[in-house]
This record gives structure tokens, C-alpha cells and sequence, in this order.
């Protein structure tokens, strides 16, 4: 067996088995604390919710077992067992130019695999969603988001991907230089325009009406010198009862946005709070940090592509015989999760200690209590489990877990 071959196969199976051991541990937890409310929460949500949000968590797992190992078997009839390659010479037997023919390839990987994940997000969506009275996409918004996405995909993607092949062609050996850079003006001006021309296609955004609230806001902005485009509430009630709130976009062109459910669920005090921990990510600089981070690893990553795809045994192990820039970048994207799955726990600890620091910022420029109100609230609201296992949640969870996060806010304030 070939060398790159066997390290494909033996990362994958390492990958497959590590997420079902983890998943099969938060789950086993989950349930084994399903009985009981923690200590630090018994005065402030009831059993009921907290048995709600266990089974929740357990109706999730097991969806998501089926999807780990479904993911896996896919990606190797895509490599091993031939599915690219056949792609490949089917688009190349139709005399296309070589970079339409490989965007061609592209967008028919990215379609066909979509489409058999759909089954997976139908059952999330108008199964476990529904029984667990979060649901209120119809099927005629779950189509339109569908093709709505595609058709934005294509729209965006397409010169994007034609682009990145001609540099690939044309450029020479380093080819990904260029490639970097046009990839993060890409992110950069999607970033800016996401407020305004992208996120009304799928939502409507009004400003937030005069008020109480408003008032609090205006001032907390004012005390901590953020400029914004506006502050702004989402339909998000039209798809779900889950509440959020974000800020959006880059420069003069950021926007602060709360949906519709969380405006119905928070007081006043409690919207300062969650506001001030957004803030926090801001003032201490966690979006740039990101951006820089995310700058330097799509560097990383297009290097090694650069080297790679002048490999051939890249191709070859990988169960590919029509070589190409297009295999290339396909295979790239299709293999490198596989790879870099076992570096999600620093990036998970990265997140988790932005966490702690904006909710440190949080505290200073509003209320501890208020924010613990808040985030119990939405905790409860949306069903988030209070018992997460250790391991699991230091391997996948951006935010710490909440009795963690609780202590902490509480202990500062």
C-alpha cells in the first residue's frame, strides 16, 4: 500500500473513532445527569427544562453518530474509491476549457455531497427541531434557503475558484502567494458587504425601536466608545425559536444585531449585559486576533498545497488519475479536515478564553448578575445541556462549559 495512502487511512480511522469515543462519552454523561439539576443551578432552572435540554442533547448525538460515520465512508468513495476521479474525466471528456471543467468538478462535489447530507438536515430540522418545539422553518423557507444558498454559492464562488485556477496555471511555482492574497481580499470584502447586501437576502433587519432598551444600549456604546451602522433586530423567529445576538461586518459597516426572540426573553439590565460581553470581544481585540489567525493558517495551508499538487503521488494514493489543478484543490479541501481534526482542542481553548475575557469586560461596564440572569435564560431557552462531559467540551465547545462560565462571571463580580 502506499505510503500517503496508509497515512490517509490510518488518520481518518483515528479521526472517525476519536469523535464516536467522545460523542459516546458526552452522551453517556448527558444522561447520567439528566436526574437532577446541578447545585449551582438548582435555584435558577427548573428540572423539567433541564430534562428537556438533556434529551435534546441526546436526540442531537445520536444523529450525529450516524453523520460521523456516514462522513467518513463518503470521503473515501470520493478518494479510494473513485468517485473524484470519475468526476474528473467525465467534466474532461467534454473539451471544456480545463478551469471551467474544474469548476465544474468542483461544484459537482460540493452538490452531490449536499444533497446527500440533506436527509441529515431535514431530520434536524423538521424532526428533532420540531418535536422539541424550536422549529418554525416551513418546507417552502427550507427550499428557498436551499437554492438561495447554491445560487449565492455559485454567484461568489465561481469567479473566486476561477481566479484561484488561472493563478494556479499562471502564476508559477508560487502561485499560492497570489492565491493567499486574493482568498483574503475575498474574506475581507465578504466580511464588509455580509451586513448589508448578503444577510437581508435570508432575513429582514429593522432598526431596533425607541426605548427603554434602545436607551441602555445607546449609552453602554457611548461608555465604551464603540461606533456602529446601527443597531438591529432579526426575523429570526421565522426559522426558529433559538435567541441570539452578533455584531457584523468590518470598518464603518459593523452592525449590532439582537433576533427577535432574545428582544421577547431579556430585560433591559440583561441585554446591557449581553451587549457588554459582545463589546468585550471587540475592545480586546479577539476579531482581529481571529483574522489574523485564520490569515496565517489559510497561508499555511496554501503553501502545502502549492507543494503538494506538484506531488504525484499526491493524486495517485488518493485514488486519483486524472491529475490536475482542480483535482488538486479538491483534494485539499476534501483531506485536510481529516488531518487537521486533531487540532481542534486549541482552538477550542482559544475561543473559550475570549469567552473569559469579554465576560471580564462584560462585568466591568455592566452587571455579573445580569449577565448570569441572561445566559441562564438563553441556556434554558434553547436547551443547552448544563452537564457536558470535560473532554468532549474541551474538544469541541468554543464557549466554556456553563457551570464553569457561571463560576467565573461570579467570582468577578
Amino acid at each position: 500500500m502506499p505510503l500517503f495512502t496508509l497515512l490517509f487511512l490510518l488518520a481518518l480511522a483515528a479521526g472517525t473513532l476519536l469523535q464516536l469515543w467522545l460523542l459516546s462519552r458526552q452522551l453517556r454523561h448527558v444522561a447520567a445527569h439528566r436526574g437532577a439539576v446541578p447545585a449551582e443551578f438548582s435555584d435558577r432552572i427548573s428540572l423539567e427544562a433541564h430534562q428537556k435540554a438533556a434529551d435534546y442533547t441526546l436526540a442531537k448525538g445520536a444523529v450525529a453518530r450516524l453523520e460521523i460515520v456516514f462522513g467518513a465512508l463518503l470521503l473515501l468513495v470520493w478518494t479510494l474509491g473513485g468517485g473524484l476521479d470519475l468526476l474528473l474525466g467525465a467534466w474532461q471528456r467534454l473539451g471544456l476549457n480545463p478551469r471551467f471543467s474544474g469548476i465544474g468538478v468542483i461544484f459537482s462535489v460540493l452538490f452531490v455531497s449536499s444533497l446527500l447530507d440533506l436527509p441529515f438536515s431535514l431530520w434536524r430540522t423538521f424532526r428533532i427541531e420540531a418535536s422539541f418545539g424550536f422549529n418554525r422553518t416551513t418546507p417552502a423557507q427550507f427550499v428557498k434557503d436551499l437554492l438561495l444558498g447554491a445560487g449565492l454559492g455559485i454567484i461568489l464562488g465561481g469567479p473566486l475558484l476561477w481566479v484561484i485556477l488561472w493563478l494556479m496555471d499562471s502564476a508559477g511555482p508560487y502561485w499560492w502567494l497570489a492565491a493567499w492574497a486574493v482568498w483574503m481580499g475575498f474574506t475581507l470584502t465578504l466580511s464588509w458587504a455580509y451586513p448589508r447586501l448578503i444577510a437581508p437576502l435570508f432575513n429582514r433587519f429593522a432598526p431596533l425601536e425607541e426605548g427603554e432598551m434602545r436607551r441602555r444600549i445607546q449609552q453602554l456604546l457611548q461608555r465604551c466608545g464603540f461606533h456602529s451602522d446601527g443597531i438591529y433586530v432579526m426575523d429570526g423567529s421565522k426559522r426558529s425559536s433559538h435567541g441570539n445576538a452578533y455584531f457584523t461586518g468590518l470598518g464603518n459597516n459593523k452592525r449590532i444585531v439582537f433576533f427577535d426572540t432574545l428582544l421577547n426573553s431579556l430585560t433591559p439590565d440583561e441585554m446591557e449585559a449581553v451587549l457588554a460581553h459582545e463589546l468585550g470581544h471587540f475592545r480586546r481585540r479577539h476579531v482581529l486576533k481571529q483574522m489574523l489567525l485564520m490569515a496565517l493558517l489559510s497561508l499555511a495551508g496554501l503553501s502545502l498545497l502549492g507543494w503538494l499538487s506538484g506531488q504525484p503521488w499526491f493524486y495517485t494514493d488518493l485514488g486519483v488519475s486524472h491529475p490536475s489543478h482542480a483535482a488538486a484543490l479538491m483534494l485539499f479541501m476534501l483531506i485536510a479536515p481529516v488531518f487537521t481534526l486533531f487540532f481542534a482542542p486549541l482552538g477550542s481553548y482559544l475561543s473559550r478564553r475570549h469567552e473569559f475575557e469579554a465576560d471580564d469586560y462584560a462585568v466591568a461596564q455592566a452587571s455579573g448578575e445580569h449577565l448570569v440572569r441572561a445566559l441562564v435564560k438563553l441556556y434554558q431557552d434553547n436547551a443547552s445541556t448544563l452537564t457536558p462531559d470535560p473532554l468532549y467540551s474541551m474538544f469541541h465547545d468554543s464557549h466554556p462549559p456553563a457551570p464553569v462560565r457561571i463560576q467565573h462571571i461570579l467570582q468577578h463580580t
